[in-house]
């Protein structure tokens, strides 16, 4: 049995580290996760009410950095860990010094940013850099991914495995009627014949929020009773985008913090919308494929994983980049055109079901984990 810590940081919640917790064999695989954060978390709880070797190590950021390095280095070598995989920016620098450190000779990153450190903040890029060296395999979640770290960074290309995210269609569509309701309770949508709006993207700028709010508004003159609702509703680009709100009646619009039920979440939209500003920004985009598994019809750009599966007028309606009138455009058409929502719908969930299927991740990560 070969015994892997997953070493995550910053973290809440996670379904796809719940499914890989839940579906990896556990007959060949021994996992430990290894979270650095500087709070409890929805994800913490879940792996200690399912018996997983857990540990949390205090960290905010660089003051615990060294700290945070040799704690991890004990973790490792009390636990006799064979294979280090980490995820996200700070773990991957942690996890992957402290494997190296003790001569762990399997060290994974999966690698879950795009061009982002390379548009808002170079200095990081030569960290990205590191990151690539310290692995000895790194996963990228498409092709997006893979081409920048070959064409941006000189990853060397015989390290790098494609390994999509991948989605438990069930726990999209077996949502009770009980669940659904709670929300549309908790979140005062009770009201019927109006159409709903989905977002859910924090508020970053290159997500391109600030291109749907005033396709939003164009939609209410159409149907003054739509409502917009904006989940992990929270981010560096807040102050802008709640400026755009002001413009919106408060009866038109919720925005969530952060909800944990994200699957019945799905099922409150009619209409949902993810607007990156440009191709790279993306690394995968889960959500483009978590809103065909949950059935509800999208108007989207075309931004990592995007690029390859999503036809327009397909399994999507696609527009242009930072264009809020095809945004309303495509909206508009989506909400009078019943036979293209599910023609949408339908394409979408056949896609999702033979590209994006969490069992072929795991098994795919299985194999990287015996190579």
């Amino acid at each position: 049995m070969k015994r892997i810590a997953y070493i995550i940081s910053f973290v809440n919640k996670s379904v796809n580290y719940e499914w890989t917790v839940e579906l990896l064999n556990k007959e060949k695989f021994n996992l430990t996760f290894i979270l650095l954060n500087n709070t409890n978390s929805y994800f913490e709880d879940f792996l200690r009410r399912n018996n997983i070797d857990t540990y949390r190590i205090n960290y905010s950021g660089k003051k615990n950095f060294l700290t945070a390095v040799i704690t991890t280095v004990k973790i490792l070598r009390n636990k006799k860990i064979e294979i280090v995989h980490a995820h996200l920016f700070d773990a991957c620098i942690i996890g992957l010094l402290a494997a190296k450190f003790i001569g762990i000779k399997k060290r994974i990153h999966t690698r879950h940013n795009a061009t982002i450190h390379h548009q808002y903040h170079p200095n990081a890029v030569k960290y990205d850099k590191l990151i690539n060296y310290l692995s000895t395999d790194i996963i990228a979640i498409s092709e997006n991914v893979k081409n920048i770290l070959i064409d941006m960074e000189n990853a060397d290309s015989k390290k790098i495995s494609i390994i999509h995210h991948g989605i438990k269609k069930s726990d999209f569509q077996h949502i009770s009627l009980e669940r659904i309701a709670k929300l549309k309770e908790k979140y005062h949508q009770n009201e019927s014949k109006r159409p709903v709006i989905g977002v859910i993207s924090r508020y970053i700028h290159w997500k391109g929020i600030q291109y749907i709010i005033p396709a939003f508004i164009k939609i209410l003159n159409d149907f003054p009773k739509a409502h917009l609702i904006l989940a992990n509703a929270a981010g560096p680009y807040e102050m802008e985008i709640k400026k755009q709100l002001s413009e919106i009646p408060a009866e038109n619009y919720t925005e969530i913090l952060f909800e944990d039920d994200i699957f019945a979440l799905y099922k409150l939209f009619d209409i949902f919308v993810h607007t990156p500003i440009d191709k790279y920004s993306e690394a995968f985009g889960q959500i483009y494929i978590e809103t065909m598994a949950a059935e509800i019809p999208s108007v989207v750009t075309m931004s990592g994983i995007a690029h390859e599966f999503i036809k327009n007028q397909y399994n999507a309606l696609v527009v242009p980049y930072n264009n809020s009138e095809e945004i309303y455009n495509s909206i508009y058409s989506l909400l009078v055109n019943k036979d293209m929502q599910k023609k949408i719908i339908e394409n979408g969930l056949v896609d999702v079901e033979k590209l994006f299927t969490v069992d072929k991740m795991i098994n795919e990560l299985e194999e990287l984990y015996e190579k």
